[in-house]
């Protein structure tokens, strides 16, 4: 698929199908995305938060490797693509009204996620109001 075409995600045709339905009908927001947390499918540590277009999902779904839409860039990029650091996929969850995305990945390079050098993009704590880093 080029990045030219927009895939078509199918619309819930009510409630009951977007909330307990099997139709995948991801509700992208105004600006035509949605939120994906991946986390370490082994551990459960959240990596990162990032946003998806339809097409950065779709190729997510066909390659089992994912993609994002970068927002101050305006571009889709593949996690590791310059890094080493490739997100396989191992599983994809939505949330209840489905705006919201969770990937299980499994991390490659040096199993980081964070473009600063950190494992996860949570690196700070907030401390008295100050942000303190803890790896």
């Amino acid at each position: 698929m080029s990045d030219m075409t927009t895939p078509a995600f199918p619309s819930a045709p009510d409630a009951a199908a977007l909330e307990r339905g099997a139709i995948l009908a991801p509700r992208f927001n105004a600006e035509g995305l949605v939120a994906a947390v991946a986390t370490d499918a082994s551990t459960g540590e959240v990596l990162m938060l990032a946003w998806m277009n339809a097409v950065a999902l779709e190729r997510t779904l066909a390659t089992g490797e994912a993609h994002y839409f970068s927002r101050s860039r305006q571009t889709l990029w593949r996690k590791g693509e310059t890094s080493g650091q490739v997100q396989t996929v191992q599983e994809i969850r939505v949330d209840c009204d489905q705006d919201a995305l969770w990937l299980k990945v499994v991390v490659g390079g040096d199993g980081g996620a964070c473009h600063v050098g950190f494992r996860s993009c949570f690196y700070r704590v907030v401390e008295d109001g100050a942000l303190v880093e803890r790896p």
